[in-house]
């Protein structure tokens, strides 16, 4: 329900945008001058209400969820949910070039955590409930259960025990009913069906994954960089800067309000064919360009649907050149469009499942499920080549080394932690962790049986482990957190 509320909203602030620039329009001496306070006025409040209530509700929030599941950071609904809300509203409808979908799934997040709350219920449930609950957002934000489903299992938990399977999957479905029964049994977009391409055209498309992979890790890059540009401003001068940039993306809308906004009617073009081959690579650019600032401001708002937008015009622009070349391996130019979100999803995020499913139910269109296996299988392969870490990993990775994890314990506690694959303690043996004095491995699970570690026991991927966490080894929780989580091994390979 708060997702579909969230996209309501969402929908009555882009008219009312769309309306107040038709009518500026009328008056072009200084009609430009609305657009600009507009966004102005949304992305300074927006930022002001998020840095003084909510912190962690900047961004697409995934990030922080994820750290959540992982028990390096809290979660309080209370102030998440209504600064998300809100500041999303603020910020993504007066035309910061962000998405709807990483809120809906922070927030669906912090509905995870009030049930689990009013229910009292323990710590692992708790964080399945925050899992379910991401789903469910991701799900009624596209429409899409089984890809809220995928994104749990496949990026925000990595935990493929029955309770999170089953909870995640209830939780989506209910979530996408709901979003249905509010806005309709449609496709996200409208897509024409488009026939399967012919085998020929596969190489084609093995290509636009290498480039997407290419183009994807260099958007994962640009973000960071201009995260950690706007991190020099002084903290007083934020909420000035974040309207300035509002503005002049307010004054970009002014002139052509397709490259403003979450994108989605100029994603719908790219997906019907209708951009023309020259003007592909100026929209992909504006947008490129535009994310990161918008980003990096801070306000409320994903790159989920950005990052969509620019897969669908690289998708494009590849295949009206191939056509040129080839017309008969690709008939059909508009087909790239379609499999180049997934394969662009897949470069930057890392979850190639997902951005296969979440294609394929957004667009209606099943028929191209080969060309999106072959694409998304070159771009994670080149990306897993090139060594660059998935955005919300490395956005995570960012968050965890600003802000720094040293806690000290007052209690004995017991925690659970998963082993990710890849992560430090991966394939180790007990004895070799080098756990302190004071914490304690006392069952090993992995989902078809328990026991207890020994000194020797070896710790494979996806094993769940309890801990026995001392006061005097408050360290050893960091300790166990880093170990058991796959980007702090990359990011020490690099």
């Amino acid at each position: 329900m708060t997702a579909l509320l969230f996209r309501i909203a969402l929908a009555g602030a882009d008219t009312l945008r769309n309306r107040l620039l038709s009518w500026a329009h009328g008056m072009p001496a200084w009609g430009w001058i609305f657009p600009v306070l507009l966004t102005m006025f949304g992305a300074g409040v927006s930022v002001a209400i998020t840095r003084r209530y909510a912190p962690e509700a900047s961004g697409s929030g995934i990030p922080h969820l994820k750290a959540v599941l992982l028990r390096f950071r809290s979660l309080d609904w209370k102030r998440v949910l209504p600064v998300k809300f809100f500041g999303g509203i603020l910020a993504i409808g007066s035309g910061l070039v962000l998405g709807r979908e990483g809120p809906t799934v922070q927030m669906g997040g912090a509905v995870g955590d009030a049930i689990s709350r009013w229910l009292k219920t323990s710590k692992h449930e708790r964080l399945t409930l925050i899992s379910a609950g991401a789903g469910a957002g991701l799900a009624a934000a596209f429409n899409a259960p089984l890809s809220g489903l995928i994104f749990v299992l496949e990026e925000v938990r990595r935990d493929f025990q029955p309770i999170v399977f089953g909870a995640a999957f209830l939780a989506s479905a209910v979530a996408a009913i709901v979003a249905q029964i509010g806005s309709g049994q449609f496709p996200v977009f409208a897509v024409p069906d488009y026939p399967t391409p012919p085998l020929t055209a596969l190489p084609i498309f093995a290509a636009l994954g290498v480039i997407a992979a290419l183009f994807g890790t260099l958007f994962n890059r640009i973000l960071l960089a201009s995260l950690d540009i706007y991190a020099r401003i002084p903290a007083q001068r934020i909420v000035p800067v974040a309207a300035i940039v509002g503005g002049c993306i307010g004054l970009i809308g002014w002139f052509h309000p397709l490259v403003t906004g979450s994108g989605h009617a100029l994603a719908e073009s790219a997906l019907r064919g209708e951009l023309l081959l020259a003007a592909v690579p100026v929209f992909f650019a504006i947008r490129a360009l535009l994310t990161p600032m918008s980003y990096g401001t801070g306000a409320p708002g994903g790159i989920f649907a950005p990052l969509l937008v620019l897969g669908a015009l690289l998708g494009l622009g590849i295949g009206q050149a191939a056509h040129l070349l080839f017309p008969e391996a690709a008939p059909i130019p508009a087909v790239f469009a379609v499999v180049g979100m997934a394969a662009y999803f897949t470069a930057i995020v890392r979850a190639p499942l997902t951005g296969i499913m979440l294609i394929v139910e957004m667009t209606g269109n099943y028929s191209q499920m080969l060309p999106l296996l072959v694409s998304c299988f070159c771009a994670y392969a080149v990306t897993e080549l090139l060594k660059d870490l998935p955005i919300y990993e490395a956005l995570l990775q960012r968050d965890l080394k600003r802000r720094g994890e040293a806690r000290l314990l007052r209690v004995p506690v017991v925690m659970e932690f998963v082993i990710q694959p890849g992560a430090p303690f991966a394939g180790r043996e007990v004895r070799s962790l080098g756990l302190p004095s004071g914490c304690l491995l006392v069952r090993c699970a992995n989902g078809t049986r328990e026991w207890v570690p020994k000194a020797d026991t070896r710790l494979e991927a996806h094993t769940r482990i309890t801990a026995m966490i001392a006061p005097e080894a408050s360290h050893a929780l960091t300790l166990l957190q880093h170990g058991c989580l796959a980007s702090i091994a990359r990011e020490r390979k690099r």
